[in-house]
């Protein structure tokens, strides 16, 4: 096991014995509840960097696919009996794998555009299901909204299962996207993300990954849309679909630092408790949303790259200086049997 690896390892595990113990060491409901959206934006971010930060496919639709998991699970108790209390958050796995297949065909057009081009396409793609939300009344309900039973929990702990199933979603999505990184997947992401038409032309299968990773990010964030609708209890069209979740993720993904594993995590878990602390203070003015804004450019004037690329590139050059000689001081010239190709330094 590699240096990097196992210390990937172990920050991986104090932050999840970190996350376990959150909801019982804070007591208040309100704090669990911003616990909750911090994880919900995690996930989000961390999905969208699994294909977006990736493959350099900059997606601003994928709220349409937590749009779609929340309404499959919704549609789920309505019309299947799914049954309440745990049964709904078990039923997870099966709302993100549909979600991601239904994703397959969608994603196989889209992909066919590059650049602004996908952009835009994924946003229309946003709209689009956001009308349908509103317009397929006998399944949706409509501007009227979907409503789902309450969940049989302890109104004292009652956000403490909902904590725990975004706490378990996120874990998943960031495992999947530390292991991709560093598998032949991640290389063939990074490669098209580099030069897609180089990779192809070397024979690197470029749709195909391309569709893997897309469908396995709008698969996690169809589960956080279940999540979501279960804990809310209720379904709009505007809010299940709403633009602003998606411009909140891909600003969480930029801050903390797109292609990175723990770039999208850092970036929610400062912004969220931020936005919601000055909500909560300022909400009656809305100033809240200029010191939102303020914090956010502030990090993004100082660390243009991302908070952690950013760091990393700061202390590699602080080491550099370190190791580098006193003025004068002759430098060792690598041999020409260790340059690529026998080259001469």
């Amino acid at each position: 096991m590699s240096r990097a690896t196992a210390a990937s390892l172990v920050r991986g595990g104090a932050f999840a014995a970190a996350g376990i113990a959150f909801p019982f060491v804070v007591h208040a409901a309100w704090i669990v509840n911003i616990g909750v959206l911090t994880l919900m934006y995690a996930t989000l971010a961390t999905a969208w960097n699994l294909f977006s930060g990736y493959t350099g496919y900059i997606s601003l639709g994928q709220v349409a696919f937590f749009g779609l998991g929340a309404y499959t699970l919704g549609i789920s108790f309505e019309h299947f009996g799914i049954g309440s209390g745990y049964n709904p958050l078990f039923a997870l796995p099966l709302v993100g794998a549909g979600v991601a297949l239904a994703s397959l065909p969608v994603a196989w057009i889209a992909l066919r555009t590059r650049h602004m081009t996908f952009a835009i396409v994924t946003l229309t793609l946003l709209f689009v299901v956001q009308q349908l939300a509103f317009n397929l009344h006998h399944i949706t309900h409509g501007s009227q909204g979907l409503a789902l039973p309450p969940p049989p929990f302890n109104v004292s702990t009652f956000e403490q299962p909902f904590y725990f199933a975004m706490l378990a979603v996120f874990a998943l999505a960031l495992f999947t996207c530390w292991w991709v990184r560093g598998s032949k997947l991640g290389l063939m992401l990074l490669s098209i993300r580099d030069d897609e038409d180089r990779s192809r032309g070397v024979g690197v299968r470029v749709t195909g990954a391309k569709l893997i990773a897309f469908a396995v990010s709008v698969g996690f964030t169809g589960m956080i849309g279940g999540v979501w609708a279960y804990y809310i209890q209720f379904i709009y069209p505007q809010f299940a679909i709403d633009p602003l979740i998606t411009i909140g993720a891909v600003l969480m993904a930029f801050l903390g630092g797109k292609g990175t594993v723990w770039g999208p995590t850092v970036g929610a878990f400062i912004l969220v408790p931020v936005q919601q602390y000055m909500a909560y203070k300022l909400g009656a003015s809305e100033l809240y949303l200029i010191g939102y804004a303020s914090v956010f450019l502030l990090i993004m004037l100082f660390l243009p790259r991302g908070i952690i690329p950013s760091i990393s590139d700061r202390l590699a050059a602080r080491r550099g200086g370190r190791t580098a000689g006193p003025p004068g001081t002759a430098v060792a010239t690598p041999s020409r049997a260790t340059l690529p190709g026998g080259m001469a330094p």
